[in-house]
């Protein structure tokens, strides 16, 4: 089976179909938990798939320095040494290039930096990127991009998204024919409408298995974010998915969704239950208060993850002061479990025509701070 893409349904801007691929189909709207490290922290895979979740991202950055890519591919590929027989997007290392790396140094040739584990030399160049990708065995490939943090000026964002572009065109020529793999091209051009257009249109150009809005999610802010979203996915080809990354709190996600957005990604599930904040249908949890130390309810009555279903906020505050490892790997599968069922949720209003309604009931039940106990 080759990659493909189609959109069963649409209600305004919001869309839902499925991403076919040789490993299996994404449902979209689809957000992939994040497998830095070649892992979900404190998941099994199997857990992991049991959320819900049909992909996941791996990270180019933190695996070209270690294990490697080399490594890796002489073990089989990354789908093998982490034990994931799902489809795996992996990103570029760009974004992490800009905000962990040490020294940085960029060039029309590419960007040469100093390893934030030991200091250690490297470059990543477009070709580079797609090496590495290749050597992982992804089966979507996003090209090398820059990503600027905002706020920057117009001057360094039009430079920036200049650099990405030529980088695109470079990426596409280095990723070759691999049937059965995707390549992703990234819209930059920060907050300013015109230079997104001159962005999606040199990809267009280019040609891409799918699109990506980035260069968001970087200091902005929400309302920002989705002023620019108000335009950029609309500015992309319609028939390919979109996908935008590094996003994000739940009403990240539902916002984005509702302008057009087919994927996301983010951290934040997952390191959120490692420091104990917990995502439900009311709002966020903080288990660590101790208002919940003798609350015997589940973190939220309607979930059906192992933390709802075996053990009471009163076990889960205990737990997690108590620094025991099970707070972790509960925590975060529930999150993990919350943003699914958040991802299926939409996807089935949207195929009823009713997610205007959805988003609305979305909003009313939520409240602001910890959640109050019995």
């Amino acid at each position: 089976m080759s990659f493909g893409f189609e959109i069963t349904a649409t209600d305004g801007k919001a869309r839902t179909g499925a991403i076919s691929t040789t490993r299996g189909d994404i449902r979209t709207p689809a957000f992939m938990p994040v497998g830095t490290a070649a892992t979900v922290k404190a998941m099994m895979p199997d857990s992991v798939a049991a959320t819900g979740a049909d992909i996941l991202l791996g990270n180019t950055y933190h695996l070209m320095l270690r294990p490697t890519a080399e490594r890796i591919a002489s073990l089989g590929g990354l789908h093998k040494f982490m034990n994931w027989s799902g489809p795996i997007l992996t990103d570029s290392g760009g974004f992490q290039v800009m905000s962990l790396a040490d020294l940085r140094k960029l060039t029309e040739r590419g960007v040469t930096f100093k390893s934030h584990i030991d200091g250690s030399k490297h470059e990543i160049t477009p070709e580079r990127s797609m090496e590495i990708q290749a050597l992982l065995g992804s089966d979507i490939v996003m090209c090398f991009d820059e990503c600027p943090a905002l706020p920057a000026d117009r001057a360094r964002i039009n430079e920036s998204m200049q650099l990405s572009m030529r980088w695109a065109a470079r990426s596409k020529e280095a990723f070759g024919d691999r049937p059965g793999h995707a390549l992703f091209g990234i819209q930059q051009g920060g907050l300013e409408r015109d230079l997104r257009g001159e962005s999606a249109e040199a990809l267009a150009s280019i040609g891409f298995d799918g699109y990506a809005v980035g260069g968001l999610a970087v200091g902005e802010g929400q309302e920002a974010m989705f002023d620019c979203l108000d335009y950029a996915p609309d500015q992309l080809p319609q028939d390919k998915p979109r996908y935008l990354m590094g996003v994000g709190k739940p009403d990240d996600i539902v916002g984005a969704v509702a302008r057009g957005i087919d994927m996301m990604d983010c951290v934040l599930p997952s390191r959120s239950g490692r420091t104990g904040q917990v995502f439900t249908r009311r709002g966020v949890l903080n288990i660590k208060n101790a208002r919940h130390m003798d609350d015997p309810r589940p973190l939220d009555e309607a979930c059906t993850c192992p933390a709802c279903s075996n053990y009471s906020r009163a076990y889960l505050h205990h737990v997690f002061r108590s620094q025991e490892i099970i707070s972790s790997m509960l925590l975060t599968w529930h999150n993990l479990h919350y943003y699914q069922d958040l991802m299926a949720g939409m996807r089935e209003a949207i195929a009823a025509g009713s997610f205007t309604t959805w988003q609305s009931e979305f909003h009313a039940t939520r409240v602001q701070g910890d959640i109050d106990p019995l």
